[in-house]
């Protein structure tokens, strides 16, 4: 048996061993990315003329932006020790030049860019925003986020399409993974389980799983946990498609739900729907914080951030990053307009005994938001 022969047989043998240790629920799963249609070099090109638009309305003369989600959302590329500039008044594509104060530097000059306003993206490092500063005493580093987040935070029908297969593959990983659940069961297991259906759907992903008591913590717990008869299930995250994220959270029950934990789940529902219907073009965002917050204080738990009750705010915006601008916050006055993309998660958490959280993600039409995954309908039935 030669070498090449005898990897070939190494590594089916691998193959065979791994499919057989795979749950079931997850060996049927098959990949789900047919079809999907990337972000097009014409709707990059549209991206860059809106940032020159609103870099004339900011008076910015220059954006300037490091290897991230924002240099892929204009660029379509992702390069590590890589910075792109790109002028207001210039036509030409993207400047790229080395992460470096001084180099950048001699780029903007070049670029007519001597003096005047450039706004920094948020994921630029503080070394190049302050080498800037020192080799162009003329030039004002200012925020860019205006720019950026003006931009990104309106997505197009191209980017909601990839929004909701990202969604999509999550609900079929998350049905898959559940269905493997079983007495004693560790967290890092059920975790483990998610990212196989993922991976078997096609994409990379992962969730955290919680148990029990550690499930009023919104992030969850390292503590060792082993799932028993009764125990609250929470599992949250997501996947990417195309770089655009998922985030879901499903809050169940293993074996037959209390009445409590019934009661309590019922509640999160009253308010993720309150959530929703108050998510309208118009409204500020603070005002859906507050819609489902009320749901909540008006059944004894708060009031405001304290617990028993919701500890953090209702939504997050969500498209490359899986946090971004804008947030479902008390404070945040923006206004809500057709195009934008939350999640909705309010939370209830109660320490000592259990927390409920449900998260689905929406995004906004002219004629209110919409959910890109069905809400679950109780605490049994997290999928419908």
């Amino acid at each position: 048996m030669n070498r090449r022969v005898f990897l070939a047989t190494a590594a089916a043998g691998v193959a065979a061993a791994q499919q057989s240790d795979t749950p079931e629920p997850i060996r049927k799963l098959r990949p789900m990315l047919a079809g999907v249609v990337p972000i097009s070099e014409e709707e990059r090109a549209a991206r860059r003329e809106k940032a020159r638009r609103l870099m004339a309305e900011n008076k910015l003369d220059a954006i300037y932006l490091e290897s991230g989600s924002s240099m892929y959302y204009f660029t379509g590329q992702r390069t590590p020790g890589q910075a792109v500039i790109l002028a207001a008044k210039s036509k030409s594509q993207p400047v790229w030049i080395a992460a470096d104060a001084a180099k950048s530097a001699q780029a903007l000059r070049d670029l007519g860019v001597a003096t005047g306003k450039v706004g920094m993206e948020e994921q630029v490092r503080f070394a190049t925003f302050d080498g800037l500063r020192r080799e162009l005493p003329a030039v004002e580093c200012v925020s860019g986020t205006p720019v950026v987040a003006g931009c990104r935070v309106i997505k197009s029908p191209a980017e909601i399409a990839l929004l909701q297969r990202a969604n999509d593959i999550t609900i079929e990983a998350y049905k898959a993974a559940l269905a493997t659940m079983r007495e004693g069961m560790t967290q890092r297991e059920l975790s483990a389980n998610i990212s196989a259906a993922f991976r078997a759907l096609g994409t990379g992903g992962a969730a955290m799983a919680i148990f029990g008591k550690y499930t009023a913590f919104p992030h969850g717990s390292i503590q060792p946990q082993q799932l028993r008869e009764g125990d609250m299930v929470l599992i949250d995250d997501g996947c990417s498609v195309e770089g655009y994220q998922s985030d879901i959270t499903r809050t169940t029950v293993f074996g037959k739900p209390a009445k409590r934990q019934r009661e309590i789940w019922d509640l999160e529902r009253k308010a993720q729907d309150a959530a929703l219907a108050a998510a309208k073009p118009g409204a500020p965002c603070e005002s859906v914080d507050a819609a489902a917050r009320k749901v909540i204080t008006d059944a004894g738990f708060g009031p405001g951030y304290k617990t028993p009750g919701l500890p953090h705010r209702t939504g997050h915006g969500i498209g490359l990053d899986g946090h971004e601008w804008t947030y479902l916050v008390k404070g945040n006055k923006t206004r809500i307009e057709p195009g934008m993309c939350f999640s909705n998660e309010p939370t209830i958490a109660i320490y000592g005994e259990f927390g409920v959280r449900l998260e689905d993600c929406m995004y906004i039409t002219p004629g209110g938001a919409r959910m890109f995954t069905k809400q679950s309908p109780a605490i049994d039935q997290p999928f419908g």
